[in-house]
């Protein structure tokens, strides 16, 4: 009899129903012009990174056992090209799995790829609580929480995997579209390799982020539950601070707004669920921004910049930028909340498989982001 971590694991059980079409056929029924299609098969293929990993973990592989991992993607006529792995602390030669690079490979006799549709995905997993070595997972949470997942072996061979591939389109002189994912730590590889691909060459990948952390004040705001004439109210002081600080720090707040004007055609989509602990700082962060534009738009432009930890390692000669600073998103939210504990309340509003359900099934509110350039 199958465990419930094989029943999450099996495309079968647990992947997207309502794409499955009628009559009997095992093919996806995708319709690539469509938003919430696009967000199923990047949240699947996320999802077949993590399972992965757990087949190579659990030994499903081989004859004794199938690996369920493959339709995850196979699911939608993508195969495997790569892995991305990561080194064991203890044992250097035991390496296991963080992401992947998947190819679109069209079924014999179909169209060609849709304009709308990838040519390759790059997909990051998140934390595997469950894993042997979850540790490794969540040494690398930490360094988020410290802004210094960018220095880890991690984020750097994510960042090669993308560089290479990139490289490799450019001499082949392609025309494809190369498209980022992650969930949680995952999205935090993918935001990172985004803005720096962005940034450095000027390419804006499409990319998903589902669940997101972000690490700032707001977690604890929100723990004291302040009415919200209090809440904007203390946002608006803040900034106001920061702006002020701006004037004072001048090179910083140029470089800052420098940067946001480079990275400001790129518009990544974060998909977040308002009861998200570990995300719901985004929700805040956009919202009060805009809020911040309304009442004081002198200084929202350059508050929006700049964060208190940046102009503090600025002062003592260590720039760098917090990498929920982002100039320009689409923002989904998620509201819907099943009856359920808290516990599983709280654990299902960070789940990755709720960004493959229909969006019937869920509560959406899409907004999108942008920098005033100008």
């Amino acid at each position: 009899m199958a465990s419930s971590t094989d029943l999450t694991d099996r495309f079968d059980k647990s992947g997207p129903a309502h794409m499955v079409p009628t009559g009997g056929s095992s093919a996806m029924k995708i319709d690539w012009d469509s938003e919430e299609h696009r967000r199923c098969v990047a949240a699947c293929i996320v999802k077949g990174t993590y399972v992965l990993e757990s087949d190579r973990t659990m030994c499903r592989q081989g004859l004794q056992a199938k690996a369920l991992a493959p339709a995850w993607w196979e699911s939608f006529h993508f195969r495997l090209k790569d892995v991305l792995t990561d080194d064991s602390f203890k044992h250097r030669g035991d390496k296991f799995i963080f992401g992947a690079i998947y190819e679109y490979a069209a079924p014999v006799g179909a169209p060609p790829r849709h304009p709308s549709a990838p040519q390759y995905v790059v997909a990051f997993r998140g934390t595997m609580m469950r894993h042997p070595k979850a540790i490794q997972d969540v040494y690398l949470d930490g360094k988020i929480v410290l802004n210094r997942l960018k220095g880890s072996n991690r984020s750097q061979r994510a960042h090669s995997a993308v560089h290479a591939l990139l490289a490799t389109i450019a001499k082949q002189k392609e025309s494809c579209v190369v498209w980022l994912a992650g969930h949680s730590l995952g999205a935090s590889l993918a935001l990172d390799v985004g803005r720096t691909t962005m940034e450095q060459q000027g390419l804006g990948l499409p990319t998903f982020l589902f669940n997101p952390p972000h690490v700032a004040s707001t977690q604890a705001i929100n723990l004291l539950q302040p009415s919200e004439v209090a809440k904007n109210d203390l946002y608006a002081a803040s900034n106001l601070l920061k702006a002020g600080l701006g004037v004072i720090l001048s090179p910083h707040r140029k470089r800052m707004e420098k940067l946001f004007q480079r990275l400001s055609p790129w518009a990544p989509k974060l998909y977040v669920h308002e009861k998200d602990f570990i995300c719901q700082g985004f929700i805040d962060y956009f919202q009060q921004r805009e809020r911040m534009e309304e009442r004081f738009r002198g200084a929202a432009k350059s508050a929006m910049t700049l964060s208190y930890r940046d102009m503090f390692h600025h002062l003592v000669g260590h720039d760098k930028e917090r990498p929920h600073l982002l100039p320009s998103a689409t923002l989904w939210k998620n509201s819907r909340i099943d009856d359920a504990s808290w516990l599983t309340k709280r654990s299902n509003a960070h789940g990755l498989q709720q960004w493959w359900k229909s969006d019937a099934q869920l509560t959406l509110s899409p907004r999108h982001y942008t920098y005033p350039v100008a």
